[in-house]
């Protein structure tokens, strides 16, 4: 389980530093995809190959199903750290997640998420406080 947020600079070469800790979860070959929100997924392969199959049960006979399964698997590519720990991003996927020299690493339970710092702060204010997050989650039957 993944949990945390790092704060770390993309380098010139589009290379990012994952913590350690993180790395050691992620295991050696790990897969990058565009992710909601603006910003980029980061899956350990036992937990893309779960995604995979949900997105791979999905009514392909709707367009807007073969629109979201494209959205994912269009953009996934598959990952390693080097062995300062430094992971490339390539630059179809850090253009879609606008990042620049400032990155928040954020834990997300099955996975990463790897935000631009400017877009990420401006989407945590625009979304729900968690009061009222926890209020429709209890709507929908979710209490914690």
């Amino acid at each position: 389980m993944f949990f945390g947020e790092y704060e770390h600079t993309l380098d010139a070469k589009g290379r990012v530093i994952i913590p350690a800790k993180l790395r050691e979860e992620l295991g050696d070959t790990f897969i990058i995809a565009k992710g909601l929100d603006g910003c980029l997924s980061v899956y350990p392969l036992d937990q893309w190959t779960a995604f995979e199959e949900k997105l791979q049960s999905l009514p392909l006979g709707q367009a807007d199903v073969r629109a979201f399964v494209r959205f994912f698997f269009s953009g996934a590519t598959e990952g390693e750290a080097d062995k300062q720990g430094r992971v490339m991003l390539p630059p179809n996927l850090r253009e879609f997640a606008k990042l620049s020299k400032d990155v928040v690493i954020a834990g997300a339970g099955n996975r990463l998420e790897i935000w631009d710092k400017q877009v990420r702060e401006t989407y945590l204010s625009s979304t729900a406080t968690p009061e009222e997050m926890a209020t429709k989650m209890a709507e929908l039957g979710y209490i914690i």
